[in-house]
């Protein structure tokens, strides 16, 4: 795929900026890491180059200065809320980000419990914690919050909350998602520090929208996509223009509340140590792009991507019409037509030739392959099969998986395991292909081909099951499907 991005770059740049900030501050940061931290898929997409766990790389450079707070919303313990791109829940996310953060060096301290009310289900995560060696702290709820600023900044607001103990000069408040209470954990910990006679920052790490792109640069359009269900908007920050009469981009919220955040940190340490919202950040993602063209390209991608995830949500009554209506605004803005995804006329036009599902992918060198429902395989397997042969420069008539190993499957799988399609699924697909490759060299080239697959387009012309999706996903495969059943 063609890069855009320099991601070296960006971890250097952006690690400097943060030691910058924090000798701003007298030696001690509070650091709000927004968006995903650990495996950032979105940004990956809309700047070909940039690495999932950039971020976790760059906060290894600082590994020895920082220490790590996660933060969740007792709420979203007891209502099992759920990561939607990874399908686990917000807990158990947590604990995942507990093992990785530690696997690779990184000091994690404590978890905040925010919003704890004495839940249930929040006491027994916590003894789960505690049982990993973690230190657990409780964030209470405050009435009013966020517009009773004096009742927030007093005993009975932050002063009630824990104060979270920390020992390094950056401290990183993360979360597995939204809503999870990282700013009010921030403020918090600068009021119980203020308390204490200690000098302490803060600073937000958010890497969309980009402040230093124009404000319907594609990259920030495909940020609003991704939060379309939000109802996020960027927008010029008029506190920023204001103040140096320079135009950059942040979004609605930050900006709507920032003169809460001023009278906060004016009630806390007497004054605000920041102009503008866009102040407060420390992304230095924007100076790092290598190729405007590439990236711009890729987001108009992106756009799409998510105009037929949320067709899809709304056929499947999880989505809203409003919710495509603002798609729909977006695609104007960024002049992006449907026509642009060459695998979605590719899948269609086979699955109105043959009558049944269809699917098509985009190869790394452009190269369209397609994969039509058989006896034996559905849409999905057979175009996993047709890519890697065509990765691989297997001939076609080749036969990768003996009948001996499909047939098997297929009899557990209507005989035994009560299932009425012999087809095989993608999951399914790729162990017979492995178990086949353990004996004959051409299924072994094809496996070998897997992680050429990552970063490639795919559509098909219906909803695919939850096997197929979760199997593309784990490929890195950028799927679309169109919003009608099989």
């Amino acid at each position: 795929m063609k890069i855009g991005f320099d991601n070296e770059k960006y971890i250097r740049t952006q690690s400097a900026h943060i030691r910058e900030r924090i000798s701003q501050f007298g030696g001690k940061l509070y650091l709000e890491f927004g968006g995903k931290l650990y495996d950032d898929h979105h940004a990956s997409r809309v700047l070909p180059g940039f690495q999932p766990d950039s971020k976790l790389r760059m906060l290894l450079q600082l590994k020895d200065q920082a220490e790590m707070i996660v933060a969740l919303n007792a709420d979203d313990i007891e209502k099992n809320k759920v990561r939607g791109d990874l399908g686990i829940t917000y807990d158990r996310d947590v604990v995942r980000l507990v093992d990785v953060f530690r696997e690779l060096g990184l000091y994690v301290s404590s978890v905040v419990l925010t919003r704890y009310r004495e839940q249930a289900a929040a006491r027994a995560f916590q003894e789960r914690l505690e049982g990993m060696g973690l230190r657990v702290y409780h964030h209470y709820p405050i009435p009013n919050y966020p517009a009773d600023i004096p009742g927030i900044v007093s005993p009975q607001g932050y002063g009630r909350n824990d104060y979270i103990e920390t020992t390094r000069e950056l401290v990183v408040v993360t979360a597995p998602g939204p809503g999870s209470g990282k700013l009010a954990t921030c403020l918090s910990q600068l009021y119980h520090e203020h308390q204490r006679g200690i000098q302490a920052g803060y600073a937000k790490f958010e890497t969309f929208p980009i402040w230093n792109l124009p404000l319907n640069h594609p990259v920030n359009l495909a940020y609003e996509a991704a939060t379309a269900d939000l109802n996020d908007v960027n927008l010029i920050d008029p506190f920023h223009l204001d103040a140096y009469g320079v135009t950059t981009v942040n979004y609605n919220r930050d900006v709507e509340a920032f003169p809460v955040l001023v009278a906060m940190f004016e009630k806390i340490l007497g004054r605000c140590p920041y102009q503008s919202p866009t102040d407060m950040g420390v992304n230095m993602a924007g100076y790092c792009i290598t190729d405007d063209a590439v990236v711009r390209a890729a987001a108009r991608q992106e756009i799409l991507r998510r105009y037929y995830a949320a067709l899809c949500d709304q056929k499947q009554g999880k989505g809203t019409e409003e919710e495509i209506r603002r798609l729909e605004l977006l695609m104007q803005k960024a002049k992006v037509d449907p026509s642009e995804r060459k695998v979605v006329s590719a899948a269609m036009a086979l699955a109105e030739k043959t009558g049944l599902p269809a699917a098509a992918m985009e190869l790394p060198d452009g190269q369209i392959v397609t994969g039509r429902t058989t006896d034996l395989l559905g849409a999905s397997a057979a175009l996993l099969l047709n890519a890697l042969k065509t990765l691989g420069g297997i001939r076609d008539e080749l036969k990768l998986i003996s009948p001996v190993v499909i047939d098997p499957i297929q009899r557990l799988k209507v005989r035994h395991l009560g299932n009425r399609n012999p087809r095989l699924h993608t999951d399914e697909v790729l162990m017979a292909l492995s178990i086949c490759a353990a004996t004959n060299p051409t299924a072994e080239l094809a496996m070998n081909q897997l992680d050429l697959l990552r970063g490639c387009e795919v559509h098909s012309s219906v909803i695919l099951s939850e096997v197929d999706v979760r199997v593309f996903k784990r490929l890195g495969v950028n799927l679309t499907c169109q919003p009608q059943y099989a």
